[in-house]
């Protein structure tokens, strides 16, 4: 008797557990690193690791490979309200401030826009103002590009089945364009904006993943595009990927009393 992946079933489900075993360990697998793994076909390596996503036990992201899934992954240890977020992310908000001189903000994907839920304004004369409660279209903001890259194409074809929201100074008017673009933010790491939320203001954003890899904020660096263009982007990128990994690490620590 042999079941669906083509093996005897002590022997299937031995193997289904190996492949358990290393998501849990943090791997992420894709069918060739499985197959190799079991030293098995291809082809029994996809079944095997079909049947732990319908099971809950992994996930397939968006380059269709496989991590732990929410079956087994941890649970966050208080629910990730916005008042949560806010209070996670407003010290290492303060901390980038201070680093950087700009003004730096925290976002969430509102639908089609994002929605600023918190902020530091910079002191400097020149300066770019702080949104705490305004909306904009995610496909302009550095911060939305950046929480966009991180969905998939499947994600990014059911948001915007209704087309992109029209700006008047957007540079993507279709999916397929904005789809390449946020092929070149996903590889950066970042995205950008070059005034094209509004004339004068440019900046970097950087996605804030939960424990499932999944986009739940984004932090920003807002600066005057005179002052941008005077700037190394490293002075602005390496600390604000530093922020974001800070408050990553914040969100899975426990509660304290």
């Amino acid at each position: 008797m042999t079941d669906v992946a083509g093996v005897a079933p002590v022997e299937s489900v031995d193997r289904a557990l190996i492949l358990l075993e290393a998501l849990h360990d943090g791997e992420i697998l894709g069918v060739s690193d499985a197959a190799a793994r079991l030293d098995v076909a291809p082809s029994t390596a996809h079944r095997l690791l079909a049947s732990l996503v319908f099971r809950g036990f992994a996930v397939q992201d968006r380059d269709r490979r496989y991590r732990l899934g929410p079956a087994l992954a941890a649970r966050p240890a208080e629910p990730l309200t916005l008042s949560t977020l806010r209070a996670h992310a407003h010290p290492v908000l303060e901390r980038l401030h201070e680093q950087t001189g700009e003004t730096v903000q925290l976002m969430v994907l509102h639908r089609r826009n994002i929605r600023f839920i918190d902020g530091i304004e910079c002191e400097l004369p020149l300066r770019v103002g702080v949104r705490v409660g305004d909306e904009m279209p995610a496909h302009c903001s550095a911060g939305g590009k950046a929480l966009l890259a991180a969905l998939s194409s499947a994600d990014l074809d059911a948001l915007y089945q209704q087309g992109l929201p029209p700006w008047p100074t957007a540079k993507y008017s279709d999916l397929p364009s904005l789809k390449r673009h946020l092929a070149r933010v996903r590889a950066a790491g970042h995205g950008a904006n070059h005034e094209e939320t509004e004339q004068g203001v440019s900046g970097l954003g950087v996605a804030v993943l939960d424990d499932l890899r999944r986009p739940v904020a984004a932090i920003t660096v807002a600066v005057p595009s005179a002052r941008f263009a005077t700037r190394s982007a490293t002075s602005l990128r390496e600390p604000l990927a530093a922020a974001v990994a800070e408050l990553q690490e914040r969100m899975q620590r426990p509660p304290t009393d």
